[in-house]
């Protein structure tokens, strides 16, 4: 394990205690500001974290302490003698923090101070990896930085009740992470009842949520009950919130607020015990401002919020997803295929995966039926050689290949309709066209296209 230490430190700070650590070889990340933090734990192996709290640092250790409790990391807070007599802050030190130091440090106590947040560090390590890390938590793989704070998350809010809202881009993953804390929760035994909002037909939602009762409108022919009410005692996920019409809005803020629903074409009340966890890969603020999205339901969903990080910043992730999906998949693979070539494997962990978990299964799958040898390779995920493996690649080459990567992944997220990905990928068709002509990209439909060499200019 990595002995990195992240030192969350203002710029123009007196006490310079990354070059104490470094001189005592401990790997230093450096941040000057509370954003940098969650990035630098992202990108890098930190298990100990200092934030020193001078004058110079715009925040206080109880503002840190979410941070700090949600960070996988044993942190220490430095902080003027004076300070820890607050009763806010002295509440925060003791229940999240791993130790504190008063100014000025005692450069010997603080280096004994981290080594030992370290040795507890490698022990909670320990103790939370998963059992069978070949399956991943809950059916969650990935073993980088941003998954174990995933998962620590979600661990937190499984002894909860209260509404969740997951967000995160489109294909991370949102409904696996929804029935995961399920499956953690007390209501496991119970149902788990996937919704997605926006593919509900606008003229049956409220039927299809709340349910309906016998001639309730024509073709109303017998009592059926909701998806809500069908969660009973366990969990409903309604993925893509944001697509839900306001017309239906209104009646979930009544749940959420009574827990009861009331069937269409009934006047009695029906009493719902069902947890909600809610996803949505859009902005809610911004649909809240644009008079799309109520600002009390989305205050009732907000209760509890986790972010889904996206596969680019997941690191050696991609490469155990690929391996776990063609291990689980071998009904359907061409015959003889094996496994992935070491240029497939550069290929999978070097490209940004804009689709992200969603787009790397489709490639896998379409890989492991087209592949014609032993072994599947970067051109078989339609992914190209690797830039980085082609030292004498010229930036033409490596400009087509970030745009192949873009389009094809648009492409499967609209079923090929150029319309549509012309409108994600911000171009107008003509343009798109003349992208699809020169790299040799035929949508599904369309005639095969011959691709145009590369100029240099």
């Amino acid at each position: 394990m990595s002995r990195g230490v992240i030192v969350l430190q203002a710029a123009e700070s007196i006490a310079d205690l990354g070059l104490l650590l470094a001189a005592h070889h401990w790997r230093v990340q450096r941040a000057t500001q509370p954003d940098q933090v969650h990035e630098a734990l992202l990108r890098g192996d930190c298990h100990v974290g200092i934030a020193v709290f001078d004058q110079a640092l715009e925040c206080s250790p109880e503002s840190l302490a979410e941070l700090v409790e949600n960070s996988g990391t044993e942190w220490i807070a430095v902080l003027p003698r004076d300070c820890a007599r607050d009763r806010l802050t002295a509440r925060a030190l003791a229940s999240s923090y791993f130790d504190f130091h008063t100014l000025p440090v005692d450069d010997a106590r603080l280096l004994y101070s981290v080594g030992h947040a370290y040795g507890k560090a490698v022990l909670r390590h320990t103790a939370l990896a998963p059992a069978e890390p070949a399956h991943g938590r809950y059916g969650m793989i990935g073993e980088s930085p941003a998954m174990i704070v995933l998962h620590a998350r979600l661990e937190r809010v499984m002894r909860a009740n209260a509404p969740l809202l997951l967000t995160g881009e489109s294909g991370v993953g949102k409904e696996l992470a929804a029935r995961a804390v399920h499956l953690g929760s007390s209501r496991s035994s119970g149902p788990f009842v996937p919704v997605n909002c926006g593919a509900l037909p606008q003229t049956l939602i409220e039927s299809l949520l709340f349910g309906h009762e016998k001639g309730a409108f024509t073709g109303a022919h017998e009592r059926q009950i909701g998806s809500i009410e069908a969660a009973h005692r366990g969990t409903i996920f309604l993925d893509e919130i944001g697509d839900l019409p306001r017309s239906a809005q209104a009646s979930l803020l009544r749940f959420l607020q009574e827990s009861t629903v009331m069937r269409v074409g009934s006047t009695r009340e029906i009493r719902i015990d069902a947890r909600v966890i809610a996803a949505t890969h859009m902005d809610l603020n911004q649909a809240v401002h644009a008079g799309r999205f109520r600002e009390d339901l989305f205050y009732r969903l907000n209760v509890l919020s986790i972010e889904i990080p996206p596969l680019r910043v997941r690191g050696e992730d991609s490469v155990l997803l690929a391996d776990h999906f063609f291990r689980h998949s071998a009904n359907g693979r061409a015959p003889g295929v094996r496994g992935f070539s070491r240029n497939a494997l550069t290929a999978i962990e070097r490209y940004g995966w804009p689709g992200n978990v969603r787009e790397l299964l489709n490639r896998v799958q379409h890989a492991m039926v087209m592949c014609d040898g032993p072994l599947i390779t970067a051109a078989d995920l339609q992914l190209g050689a690797p830039v980085c493996a082609r030292p004498n690649g010229s930036l033409a080459h490596a400009r087509a290949g970030t745009e192949r990567g873009l389009i094809e992944a648009a492409l499967e997220r609209t079923g090929h309709n150029i319309a549509a990905t012309a409108r994600e990928l911000s171009v107008s068709r003509v343009t798109l066209y003349r992208l699809l002509k020169r790299l040799g990209i035929t949508p599904r439909g369309q005639p095969p296209a011959t691709p145009q060499p590369e100029i240099e200019k």
